[in-house]
């Protein structure tokens, strides 16, 4: 592995922000340098690469449309060149994820209530949309007067994609077949508690969601031959202290399956709990500021050494060392500028 890894940002742009920006994470000085511009692209708030580190893929919005728009990756200098966008009435996507094989992109939208699944060309650009999913329902919150799609991705065989409805509390395994999308499933966490983000453990049994509205995180096993959940944990991501405004963002886990980092907005801070390796349940381990305002995404390296968090209010990126035993994290630096962060992604070592 190189001193250097390249990583990105996705961003609002109502402000100062241009679009997608780019930066390096230098592992000898530890340290965020060189954060720039890459791409300029209306409100690209989520980015995914492909594993082969040959794509990048942004959601996007073009005037009165919103989709989804494809870049090819030149891979020592991090520099993207854009291969085509596909975009439909409605406001943009906040959610894209992209298969193994990078033959298939899928979206969620917060606002159209749609899960969009599109294939692609062998160079990466976007080929056609193939498939639209459409969600109902609502919730006893008052932000869950309709369904509010907040993620969509493929499970570890990637014979599933699982959306996320934080408007519905559903949760809904899709079977995917080249792109289409057949409706499984739907596990449904207590009410009002506006699931947002899962992620899997390396061991494709058992997953674990964030939620937005009551900052939980809910642990689940997952039964991937049929494609449903079922509840075994839900554990609060805040301290019961903290009465004011906290929206749970996002959640990530090690690739050891021994640690779930996630992510609190008003609290400002990331949260730490230990897997047990056992029976799969979390014990909290302890909360560190961000060091900023407002974060809404954070990302592990490659290494796993460190960690990035954006904070969208504050316009800044905080750099962390993780400890690899106690999954501990260390301020190394903060305020480091980013316009309107939203997300943070690294290519593959």
């Amino acid at each position: 592995m190189g001193k250097n890894l390249i990583g990105y940002i996705g961003s609002y742009t109502k402000k100062a922000s241009e679009g997608v920006y780019k930066f390096t994470l230098d592992l000898e000085k530890e340290m965020i340098t060189n954060v720039t511009p890459v791409a300029k692209l209306d409100n690209p708030t989520y980015l995914t690469t492909t594993k082969d580190n040959k794509f990048l893929y942004a959601v996007s919005k073009e005037g009165e449309e919103g989709g989804v728009t494809a870049f090819s990756i030149n891979e020592q200098t991090g520099d993207l060149t854009q291969l085509n966008s596909l975009a439909s009435a409605g406001s943009p996507p906040c959610h894209v994820s992209v298969s193994k094989d990078n033959a298939n992109v899928v979206t969620a939208n917060y606002h159209t209530k749609k899960v969009e699944s599109y294939l692609t060309s062998a160079n990466g650009s976007l080929q056609s949309l193939v498939d639209v999913a459409e969600h109902e329902g609502s919730g006893p919150h008052d932000r869950q007067e309709k369904p509010h799609i907040h993620y969509a991705g493929f499970t570890p065989d990637e014979k599933h994609l699982i959306a996320i409805d934080l408007g519905s509390d559903h949760v809904i395994t899709y079977a995917v077949d080249k792109g289409k999308l057949t409706k499984v499933q739907t596990f449904e966490p207590k009410p009002g508690s506006g699931p947002r983000h899962i992620v899997f453990h390396p061991d494709g049994k058992h997953a674990y969601i964030m939620t937005e509205l009551t900052s939980e995180v809910i642990a689940l096993e997952y039964d991937a031959k049929d494609g449903h959940f079922t509840e075994i944990q839900a554990i609060k991501a805040i301290p019961s202290d903290h009465t004011d405004v906290n929206d749970g963002s996002a959640i990530h886990i090690t690739k050891d399956g021994k640690f779930i980092y996630v992510a609190n907005r008003g609290h400002n801070s990331i949260a730490v709990f230990a897997i047990d390796q056992a029976t799969n349940k979390l014990t909290f381990v302890e909360w560190t500021a961000t060091a900023g305002d407002w974060p809404r995404d954070f990302a592990l390296d490659p290494t796993e050494k460190f960690l990035v968090a954006a904070n969208q209010n504050s316009n800044t990126l905080a750099l962390f060392s993780r400890n690899e035993e106690t999954g501990k994290l260390t301020l190394l630096q903060k305020d480091v500028t980013a316009p309107e962060a939203v997300c943070v992604k690294f290519l593959e070592a």
